[in-house]
């Protein structure tokens, strides 16, 4: 699993309601936990989050900042091998 920055034009999700609440505290606080997505040949595809990339697009409508959210790759596992757990050698 690899973190980074995804354009919300480049995620593909339901959108479902976030609530007043959840759109205040994105608006002050930012996202705290990252969207879980699936990287795709076309993009990205929302595993867990589509409360909060609705409240982005709700945002960003007056606020760019918020076109960009952090992100979770649920299928990436290019660092997953044993050099990325500081093991080189299998001890097994």
């Amino acid at each position: 699993m690899i973190n980074t920055i995804a354009d919300l034009d480049e995620i593909s999700w339901e959108p479902e309601d976030p609530g007043e609440e959840l759109i205040e505290s994105i608006h002050k606080r930012g996202i705290a936990i990252p969207v879980h997505v699936n990287r795709t040949d076309y993009g990205y595809v929302c595993v867990d989050g589509r409360k909060r990339l609705t409240a982005c697009r709700i945002l960003a409508a007056e606020d760019p900042s918020f076109q960009k959210v952090a992100v979770m790759l649920m299928n990436d596992y290019s660092k997953a091998g044993s050099a990325y757990w500081g093991n080189t050698l299998n001890h097994h």
